[in-house]
């Protein structure tokens, strides 16, 4: 079964999250971030996409950008909390 999310990000420059993931294979299946840096969002989506969620998670978590408490990455393993909580 294919779970989704829309994560309204807070504190960076992305403004929301979309994820999906597999809950038969764990794996990540589509991911589209709206706002941010192009390149390093289309990077990091060749880099999350079919692996699995948990290490992905555990990757990101705590990623900080700049002076901020919080990244792109960092919204993308809250996403993950959020989803897997659903």
């Amino acid at each position: 079964m294919i779970k989704t999310i829309n994560h309204i990000c807070k504190g960076t420059c992305s403004r929301s999250i979309d994820l999906s993931y597999d809950t038969e294979t764990n794996k990540i299946t589509d991911f589209n971030i709206v706002g941010g840096c192009n390149g390093n969002l289309k990077g990091i989506k060749a880099l999350i996409l079919n692996r699995d969620i948990n290490e992905v998670h555990d990757l990101l978590k705590g990623i900080k950008c700049g002076f901020k408490q919080t990244s792109c990455p960092d919204q993308i393993s809250i996403a993950i909390e959020e989803l897997k909580s659903q």
